[in-house]
């Protein structure tokens, strides 16, 4: 058995697997297979794996028709015989020791997660991010309260395999934000994780100007979501997690949501937005300013106030290109 899995999905990032690949066959931990899925790339990636491939034996490529970024991990996980399992994006690139020292700190008290911070990284600076999680996490408790702040990216951790296989939790097929709806799926069966705190992510942004159309796909918040609260009443777990589902879910759809389409353009689909955001923080949680979370920080007291008068507010700051809007920094 390999010590760790690194799942890597390709489609068209010519321009960047190669100083992803180089990064993930230089680790200092030897131990590993890599991954390739190559999800239908258009592009010339299939020439660079193949040469990595050649070179390389613990490189092991999958290719598919295209099926989106889910259905590529999932097919990497269903392949993936490592004790642990990492996912890495192939436009991103991480440190030479990332997996050793992860691994390393897996193996000191059994975790079932470990996480590292990462690098935010632009063309003409580094902008270092943090997974939100400070100290071990040793208790069921303690692990439930990471709730309220996990970064909910998946490729700055590494899982056991088993948990994730024995629990079949998958990444939903076809949405965006898929990371956040297979994190907090995940939660409930995690016992312990431990923490790295050293900035092992490489998380690259793309050159371009955002998209001022709005674009439908950004209601997958609202409906991965509403299937998480779903699978915690089908699955036993929603009456001892109601409180924490209950922040998180006005969290995103009040902070991260909108702020997302706070950058369109078109008034009337953002104001449509809006409602629905309402609509559902309604329907699912309408008692939630009485969470207690709410009142531990200003952000939170935000959310208790929040209405559609504080949504343009938002809208006004994210069009005038604020780096900083204070309630909705991304968490």
């Amino acid at each position: 058995m390999k010590k760790v899995s690194v799942i890597v999905p390709v489609y068209n990032v010519e321009k960047y697997l190669d100083k992803c690949l180089t990064s993930l066959v230089n680790q200092t931990l030897k131990d590993i297979e890599i991954i390739v899925v190559n999800d239908g790339t258009k592009d010339n990636s299939q020439d660079i794996i193949d040469r990595y491939a050649k070179k390389y034996k613990n490189i092991i490529v999958i290719k598919k028709e295209n099926g989106g970024l889910s259905s590529a991990r999932n097919d990497g996980i269903e392949k993936a015989t490592g004790e642990y399992i990492g996912f890495v994006d192939s436009d991103d690139y991480i440190e030479y020791d990332m997996y050793e020292k992860m691994y390393q700190k897996a193996k000191t008290n059994d975790y079932d997660v470990v996480v590292c911070d990462l690098k935010y990284i632009y063309d003409d600076r580094e902008v270092d991010a943090f997974s939100n999680i400070n100290n071990d996490l040793l208790t069921k408790e303690e692990v439930k309260t990471c709730f309220l702040n996990i970064y909910p990216s998946v490729w700055n951790k590494i899982y056991k395999k088993e948990l994730i296989k024995d629990n079949n939790i998958l990444f939903k097929k076809g949405v965006w934000f898929e990371d956040v709806e297979f994190t907090y799926r995940l939660l409930p069966y995690i016992n312990s994780i431990g923490v790295v705190k050293e900035k092992f992510y490489n998380y690259v942004q793309r050159d371009g100007a955002i998209t001022r159309t709005f674009d439908e796909r950004m209601y997958h918040y609202i409906d991965n979501l509403n299937g998480v609260v779903e699978f915690y009443k089908n699955n036993n777990f929603y009456n001892e997690y109601e409180k924490e589902l209950e922040y998180i879910y006005v969290r995103y759809l009040y902070a991260t949501f909108i702020k997302g389409v706070s950058k369109y353009k078109d008034d009337e689909k953002f104001e449509k937005a809006v409602k629905e955001a309402i609509k559902n923080v309604n329907l699912y949680f309408p008692k939630y300013r009485k969470n207690k979370y709410f009142y531990k920080s200003i952000k939170g007291l935000y959310l208790v106030l929040f209405n559609y008068k504080l949504a343009k507010i938002v809208r006004k700051k994210v069009n005038k290109n604020e780096k900083e809007c204070w309630i909705f920094k991304k968490i």
